[in-house]
């Protein structure tokens, strides 16, 4: 079996013979950013929104990129180069990079780009669809993609007790966001509602709303733990979930409790949307 090959720091090196300095700003402080796309067969999902994304996140905790998206690009492609980019995920990390005080970045960035087997999820949760559980906790900067998962993991261990696929972000007074790690779509009819205050724009999440707006109204407004009792349907997406059905929230049933037809119409689409990416690869 071949051993997987990472970047770092402008070094292809084996995974097991990775590392960062210990004084590293993303792990002494939780300084950095990062982005997690996957290609289909060997062709990477959007990287270039995923690498505007990457450098907007980094502007926003004022992290400044030495790389130009054009390096980048290059840096993942030969990562991909080093390996069998088959159906693997893409990890691109960016941290404030060593610190001999533990806390102000004083040398260049780090950057990580780590590639993984893209693990399908059970076809039972797409076939059936899956639950959600809802959680009150702030996540820190929502617009920015921070290594900072604290609230994150706690959710999802939550969520794992549950017997959830994922928890949902609700305020104390009722404000639906995201969840953990996707973004939360209801349908009210034909009539297609998700949020956009507090949220990280996905990048699968932009691809839906491209396919439903050929198909569907759009409604792009803030959510409440109220609606979800007259919602018809709901679904989440992310780069590995991809458009997942979701039939119940905590205790509340979505819709007849069975995956709706607009979701599963809309999956489809989606799966056309990549095999088609495959195909003018």
């Amino acid at each position: 079996m071949t051993a997987t090959i990472y970047y770092i720091n402008g070094e292809f090196v084996p995974a097991v013979a990775a590392t960062v300095g210990v004084n590293d700003l993303g792990l002494v402080r939780g300084y950095g950013v990062f982005e997690v796309l996957r290609t289909y067969g060997i062709t990477p999902f959007r990287l270039p929104e995923h690498l505007a994304r990457l450098q907007r996140s980094a502007s926003q905790i004022d992290l400044t990129l030495p790389w130009s998206s054009a390096e980048l690009t290059q840096i993942v492609y030969a990562t991909l180069a080093y390996n069998d980019p088959t159906d693997v995920t893409i990890r691109i990390i960016v941290t404030g990079g060593t610190s001999a005080g533990f806390l102000m970045p004083d040398s260049a960035p780090s950057l990580l780009v780590m590639l993984a087997p893209v693990k399908p999820y059970p076809e039972h949760d797409f076939a059936e669809g899956a639950r959600l559980i809802t959680i009150d906790l702030a996540r820190f900067m929502p617009t920015v993609k921070s290594i900072n998962y604290i609230s994150a993991i706690m959710g999802q261990q939550r969520a794992r007790r549950a017997g959830a696929i994922e928890a949902l972000y609700c305020t104390a007074a009722g404000a639906i966001t995201e969840c953990t790690t996707s973004n939360f779509f209801v349908f009210h009819g034909d009539r297609l509602c998700t949020p956009d205050v507090d949220i990280l724009l996905g990048i699968t999440r932009a691809v839906a709303l491209e396919i439903a707006s050929d198909l569907f109204e759009v409604e792009i407004r803030p959510l409440h733990y109220a609606e979800l009792a007259t919602a018809d349907e709901a679904f989440i997406t992310s780069t590995t979930k991809e458009i997942m059905p979701i039939i119940g929230v905590d205790d509340i049933v979505i819709g007849d409790g069975r995956v709706g037809a607009r979701t599963q119409r809309l999956r489809r689409l989606f799966r056309a949307y990549v095999d088609r990416l495959c195909v003018l690869a």
